[in-house]
């Protein structure tokens, strides 16, 4: 018998900082967690500020979301945290 899910890992996005997977793949859906503003390559968060930030974050996203044989498009529901409600309008 198969798990009912299998783990999503790309070179693309940064490995996972704590103990979980870049994303879990069940027959139908994606889940996807902590997908942050890292250089998949150095592990640093990128310089600048929140725009900078925000487009590592979703280059990121994508890279996880395709290495899943899915695409942006079918993404349904996503929670952003900011550390400043100033920084809502700059989106």
């Amino acid at each position: 018998m198969s798990a009912p899910y299998e783990t999503v890992a790309t070179p693309n996005a940064p490995s996972a900082v704590g103990p979980y997977s870049q994303a879990l793949k069940t027959d139908s859906l994606v889940f996807l967690s902590g997908c942050i503003p890292l250089n998949p390559q150095t592990m640093k968060v990128v310089e600048g500020g929140v725009e900078e930030q925000t487009e590592q974050a979703l280059k990121n996203l994508t890279a996880v979301v395709e290495a899943s044989g899915s695409k942006l498009s079918h993404v349904v529901k996503t929670t952003v945290f900011l550390q400043s409600m100033d920084d809502f309008a700059k989106g």
